[in-house]
């Protein structure tokens, strides 16, 4: 048997894995161990490892054996075989996509060994719950260097000497906003950490507070001490339990071990951390829409300036970070300027995290240094495009960002590549696409989210989008024509140099870029009425092969509106005057008789 301390069982607890399962592989972890009297085994809860595919994660440490999807069933196996006999259980292992091997530590799979994981270091490895095991990772060690060796002056000089930007979406200078906050006049001032993460699809900041909340706290803490600041806000969705639990578990730990409250470590530096849990309005991610937010008005933006540096909450000078910006801070203090400027591209340094979902193998989370190429995070990361189907595009940016075909896919992952093709970086999201995606549709989808979140304070946001949006319905209706497209494209740039803020701005994106990279499917949706991808269903018409059709009869008997009609025996045949194009006889027969004219 293994025997020591040294040997743990940790166990994914973030989110995905906790709705795969985790919390009772956890149980019957514990269960087993106790049963066969087996105490010096310790089994730790982790935040999300990022390989979300394969939740329940299970690693073994301190080797780093990985078993991935693990069940209740398998417990006793792995207990037995593994732990107690010292043997891994090959058939629970990892098995590489690619080549069709078994892979026992997680630092030899391609998911993990292409990263370079800064911001989600300790995801995965330690107890999110626990403070000391944040402490024994390094934990508050970039903080107490702040207090004892450096001035407000030098932390904002190393922040800016960095090169670290915003993690958020527009990339601004994170030492510069830190700046602008010091010098301006007043002696209240607050942090806040955006943590309001709207886009579909994104997951970056939620497993980033529920697998290491004390890196944001941390990052916090300096931000407030840098810009004199005594108080924070995390503002973070209440859609998000598990991170607001956690969260509130690791200011109360901070408060009791020192790092927060008044004469923190026997410094005169105060400083106190609340949590403001938002109603999930997308716009609440802007930045004056979150601070309006927390004063208890309708969040809504307002005009620019005066920024909130000058004047941000309660009329007082006001820095917001976002949570993968604050939790690159510590990193910096500790490791040194050069170590991260020596990541990255000349103008973007450092990592930056992707939240890849879609029809890719392998989804998750990915963090990779800025200059990282698209072809490199989809295929050799993330193993590609699943079932092997051909690629054919990435949204990246989420809502607000741009839909990227093929030829792009060498494209370095950074600020100022990005922007040339009309994509952003945007808070992370990115989904990937094969040929069975619809980009008329996909566009209408996009604009859907962004019209229903608009707060409506201005006109070309709130009426602009809408008819884009009406204008999207009717090309996936085929009820559009020629002259619309037209008139969608500039009606999407009208609204994108008009809107009072980012979201109207950049509301636009995902049409502007799909209308330039794929127009064809658009003019074949509006002079053909025909959808490629055969996704829309008021341009595809399902028919029955007479020469494969066995008359089985299973495609009549779920047909919800008695659609099919034949002898049993005999090849059937689809009524397209009551059939409603549902799909549900494609997905029942066994043949492969029924297929979609396009």
């Amino acid at each position: 048997m293994v025997k020591g301390k040294q040997t743990r069982v940790f166990i994914c607890t973030g989110t995905g894995c906790v709705l795969s399962g985790s919390m009772k592989v956890k149980a019957a972890f514990k269960s087993e161990l106790k049963k066969r009297k087996i105490s010096e085994i310790d089994i730790v809860q982790t935040g999300c490892h990022g390989f979300c595919q394969q939740g329940p994660i299970v690693v073994i440490q301190p080797e780093g054996f990985f078993y991935p999807r693990v069940s209740v069933e398998n417990v006793p196996r792995i207990v037995e075989e593994h732990l107690v006999g010292g043997k891994v259980v090959e058939d629970l292992l990892y098995e590489d996509s690619l080549t069709n091997k078994k892979i026992p530590l997680y630092k030899d799979i391609n998911f993990y060994k292409k990263q370079n994981r800064i911001v989600l270091k300790n995801c995965g490895l330690i107890d999110p719950e626990d403070i000391d095991d944040y402490i024994e990772h390094g934990g508050y060690k970039a903080f107490k260097k702040v207090l004892s060796e450096m001035t407000p002056e030098k932390v904002i000089e190393e922040v800016k000497a960095s090169g670290l930007r915003g993690r958020g979406g527009a990339g601004f200078p994170t030492g510069l906003k830190w700046d602008f906050a010091r010098k301006a006049p007043g002696d209240i001032k607050y942090i806040i950490c955006n943590a309001d993460e709207g886009d579909p699809g994104a997951f970056m900041d939620r497993s980033v507070l529920e697998g290491d909340p004390h890196s944001i706290l941390e990052g916090m803490v300096i931000a407030g001490y840098a810009i004199g600041a005594s108080e924070g806000y995390i503002y973070v969705r209440a859609e998000y339990p598990l991170a607001v639990k956690r969260l509130g578990i690791a200011v109360e730990q901070a408060k009791k071990k020192g790092f927060l409250g008044k004469n923190i470590l026997d410094s005169s530096f105060n400083f106190n951390v609340k949590i403001k849990e938002g109603a999930g309005a997308f716009v609440c991610g802007e930045e004056t829409a979150l601070i309006a937010s927390i004063e208890g008005r309708r969040g809504m933006p307002r005009i620019r300036p005066p920024f909130p540096a000058q004047s941000g909450l309660w009329g007082k000078p006001t820095n917001i970070n976002n949570v993968e910006t604050l939790a690159n801070v510590a990193w910096i203090i500790v490791n040194g300027v050069d170590k991260f400027t020596s990541i990255g591209t000349e103008k973007s340094k450092g990592t930056k995290i992707f939240a890849v979902t879609g029809k890719v193998k392998n989804g998750g989370l990915v963090e990779v240094p800025m200059g990282t190429t698209l072809r490199e995070v989809i295929f050799d990361i993330c193993g590609g495009v699943k079932d092997d189907k051909e690629f054919k595009a990435v949204q990246i940016g989420g809502p607000s960002g741009g839909c990227l075909p093929a030829k792009f896919l060498d494209t370095s992952i950074d600020y100022e590549s990005l922007a040339k093709t009309g994509a952003i970086v945007g808070s992370g999201g990115m989904v990937v696409m094969d040929k069975s995606s619809c980009m008329v549709d996909l566009a209408r989808y996009f604009l859907a989210f962004t019209q229903k979140e608009s707060c409506g304070k201005c006109a070309p946001c709130r009426i602009g989008t809408k008819r884009m949006l009406e204008m999207l319905q009717r090309m996936t209706r085929g009820e559009s024509s020629e002259e619309e497209v037209v008139l969608l494209e500039q009606l999407a740039e009208d609204v994108k140099v008009s809107s009072l803020c980012g979201l109207g701005q950049t509301a636009s994106n995902p049409v502007l870029t799909m209308l330039k990279y794929f127009r064809k499917e658009f003019e074949e949706h509006v002079k053909e009425g025909r959808c490629r991808a055969g996704v829309c269903s008021e341009l595809i018409t399902y028919v029955i092969k007479d020469n494969v059709c066995k008359g089985c009869g299973v495609c009549k008997k779920h047909c919800p509106v008695g659609a099919i009609r034949g002898e049993k025996k005999q090849p059937h045949e689809i009524d397209v005057t009551k059939c409603v194009k549902c799909g549900i006889c494609m997905q029942h027969c066994s043949f492969d008789a029924i297929y979609v004219a396009k």
